[in-house]
């Protein structure tokens, strides 16, 4: 194996040239791939555990549900992702709060159950001189659908944490979207993203709190988000992860 084949695999938990030697790729990365793969899928189709998530988030909870009647309906129809049911339009309460956490499932579940929790503590006592309304937890939705429930409950950022798309080396990760002022019609170019939230080589909840608070604190600051607000948060220290 080449020294450039090496380090780049040290970099990355992505598969590097699995046939250094032009033959075919052995057995053991076959059977990874596969159960890669699998991995990928279940996250892709499986189902977050709400009642387990809601007991241990350290705020209360809102359970609501987007348009998609059911994970067929998501995957086809990503415009149905984005709008709040009808009939859960009336159940968000007026805050009047500075920042609104809402939890979709995405397109990984794993991610809501593994990292969701942990992150969301941390928040919470990172902005404890902030207003919080109660945490979202929402079925089937995509990022936009943030912007009409923080919209509706009066919040001035939103702050919307969604599985990301799985691929063939980590099928648990996070993402965070910051939105200052939410509405529905908001472009993402006014959105603020924090990706890769994961175990495998990613971002540790600490890290990714540190960043989403330095987000949350100069979106309220500024009054902006998206483009016109560069994350500087590595000036910083990050946040302990306790």
């Amino acid at each position: 194996m080449s020294d450039l084949i090496r380090n780049l695999r040290a970099l990355t938990p992505a598969r590097v040239r699995l046939d250094p030697g032009t033959g075919p790729a052995p057995l053991s990365a076959v059977l990874d791939f596969q159960a890669s793969h699998a991995s990928a899928r279940a996250s892709i189709h499986g189902c977050v555990d709400w009642e387990a998530l809601a007991a241990a988030l350290p705020l209360p909870t809102l359970r609501l549900r987007s348009r998609a009647t059911d994970r067929a309906d998501y995957l086809r129809r990503p415009d149905l992702g984005r709008l709040l049911d009808p009939g859960d339009e009336a159940r968000v309460p007026r805050q009047e709060c500075d920042v609104a956490i809402v939890v979709a499932d995405g397109l990984s579940a794993s991610a809501i159950n593994t990292h969701v929790a942990p992150l969301v503590g941390l928040l919470h006592r990172s902005l404890a001189d902030l207003s919080l309304g109660p945490v979202a937890l929402v079925e089937g939705g995509r990022v936009a659908i943030g912007d009409e429930i923080a919209s509706r409950m009066g919040a001035r950022v939103c702050v919307m944490l969604i599985g990301e798309r799985p691929g063939l080396s980590v099928s648990d990760s996070l993402g965070a979207y910051l939105t200052h002022a939410p509405r529905p019609g908001t472009p993402d170019s006014l959105r603020n993203c924090v990706s890769n939230i994961h175990g495998k080589g990613g971002l540790s909840h600490a890290e990714a709190a540190h960043r989403i608070v330095w987000l949350v604190r100069e979106a309220l600051r500024r009054g902006v988000s998206g483009t016109a607000l560069k994350d500087n948060s590595h000036r910083g220290p990050v946040l302990p992860a306790g």
